[in-house]
């Protein structure tokens, strides 16, 4: 049971979310602010501080980026599970992502970025799955805050990522790209500190590995053959790099089968796993078409570094409102929105949560997935119209996402560390970012067709959909209901028939 169940300092929840959420939102700041600027100075000329690389390869690279950062939380899940704990993994991760945004700090070209994104990706994929699972062990499994909870949570993330934009964005655009890192490795460094100060007020099961590693019950061969695979990676890795065989679009086509293929072989471990309970081993089964929806709406959702950034610079006037808007701060409407209907979502879902017409977790899914498709096909009237358009497209769009982002993402969380097997609590949060990874991974391959002629026919494409998708999954919602209440408490049976 969660420490804070009958905690109600913070807005009615417990006071361990206040370090959380700070933590969150300097994390995401770092985040974000990187993110904001990543497209414009891969593709800026060299003499202008940029890296000169072409716009297509610089799209595809930071979608398997993104992938690859959110594919490591499923590693980072397994070592907090296993060895760390979440606190002691979320430090660990938060320290390994700020050396990443020092290496972009400093002008050493090509090679510091990609060392960044080795950092980066191996510190959130730490700090990511640990911190949303320290929230969750905030609350009892039938605590009715929980939604609300991970929703107020959530704004955190918010907070960091409206900021980012207009002041890391503003200053790498406008000075000098390296400074704007600079100020990314500052953000984190301040998440670091409140993480620390808070821990004191975090749950007892968020100290130890939930699932302890013990070295003895490993079966030889079972190391010796993962040690062999590994050999055989890096030499397969190494040859094909050192030849010129796995160049970047090697690369990007790599990590889009991984992001893919990795989520996939962790449901069939968890399916086929002792540890995992019939009753578990139904709800997993119940959480998969949600997944998937999942990555369908991070496919769309998480291309405002990469499309949405390359059509707000080339296809959108930015001088609409009587003055030079940098590129980069559209990536900020979004969290702004967010800020503003949190509230608004964590009382909505709190009421209908408590009452006998309660929309079921999949609808939810369904209706967010819904929504993002609808974000694009309001783009396909002005990206099939000549010359600029206005910016009011853009925001709109990036704010109807952003409701679809209100009804699917802080619930994935929260029905993630509902659902998840007890012997997988920290790995399946893992798996759940892992739905990011995939969609980005998929979104890898998809923005190499964006250009501003076919602007018009991909967010048509991409639109219509998501909507389908969004309407199946509606269907499915009361087979996934049934799956899912497989196993919960008295008081959950009730919430969920509900649903």
């Amino acid at each position: 049971m969660g420490v804070g169940s009958t905690d109600r300092v913070f807005f009615g929840q417990p006071r361990g979310l206040v370090g959380l959420f700070f933590a969150e939102a300097w994390e995401r700041f770092s985040y974000y602010g990187m993110r904001a600027l990543l497209l414009y100075y891969m593709t800026d000329r060299i003499l202008d501080g940029g890296l000169g690389i072409d716009p297509g390869s610089a799209k595809s690279l930071i979608a398997v980026y993104g992938s690859a950062t959110y594919m490591a939380a499923i590693l980072g899940g397994w070592i907090s599970d296993r060895l760390l704990g979440d606190r002691r993994a979320t430090l660990t991760g938060g320290v390994l992502i700020m050396c990443g945004h020092i290496c972009l700090a400093i002008p050493a070209g090509a090679g510091a970025l990609f060392a960044s994104m080795i950092f980066i990706a191996g510190g959130t994929g730490l700090l990511k799955p640990t911190i949303s699972s320290s929230v969750g062990d905030l609350y009892a499994r039938d605590d009715p805050r929980r939604d609300s909870g991970f929703s107020i949570y959530y704004m955190g993330i918010s907070v960091g990522a409206v900021a980012a934009p207009l002041v890391v964005g503003t200053v790498g655009e406008r000075y000098d790209y390296h400074l704007g890192f600079g100020l990314a490795a500052i953000g984190m460094a301040l998440g670091l500190v409140v993480y620390v100060r808070s821990q004191r007020h975090l749950s007892p099961l968020s100290s130890a590995p939930k699932n302890p590693l013990r070295l003895g019950e490993v079966p030889r061969s079972r190391v010796v053959a993962v040690a062999a695979g590994v050999a055989v990676l890096v030499a397969v890795l190494a040859a094909t790099i050192g030849t010129g065989a796995l160049g970047p679009g090697g690369v990007v086509d790599l990590i889009s089968v991984l992001a893919i293929a990795l989520p996939v072989g962790y449901f069939t471990v968890m399916l086929r796993s002792k540890r995992t309970t019939a009753a578990e081993r139904a709800r997993v089964r119940g959480y998969i078409p949600m997944f998937v929806a999942a990555v369908a709406f991070w496919c769309i959702q998480e291309q405002g570094a990469t499309v949405i950034a390359q059509y707000a610079d080339e296809s959108t006037d930015l001088g609409a409102f009587g003055f030079t808007i940098p590129a980069s701060w559209f990536q900020s409407v979004g969290s702004l929105v967010l800020i503003v209907l949190t509230p608004l979502f964590a009382v909505m879902w709190l009421r209908l949560d408590r009452s006998a017409r309660s929309p079921g977790t999949a609808h939810k899914f369904a209706a967010g997935l819904a929504i993002a498709g609808l974000s694009y096909l309001m783009l396909v009237l002005p990206a099939a119209s000549p010359g600029q358009t206005s910016p009011l497209w853009l925001i709109g769009s990036l704010a109807v996402v952003t409701i679809g982002e209100m009804c699917l993402s802080p619930i994935g969380l929260s029905a993630t560390t509902r659902l998840a097997p007890a012997a997988f609590a920290t790995q399946t949060m893992g798996l759940w970012l892992s739905s990011n990874a995939a969609g980005q991974g998929i979104g890898a391959q998809l923005v190499k067709f964006y250009d501003a002629g076919s602007a018009a026919a991909y967010f048509g494409l991409l639109g219509m959909g998501a909507v389908v998708l969004a309407l199946v999954l509606f269907a499915l919602a009361p087979l996934i209901r049934r799956q899912s209440e497989r196993g919960l408490s008295t008081v959950e049976l009730t919430r969920e028939g509900q649903r």
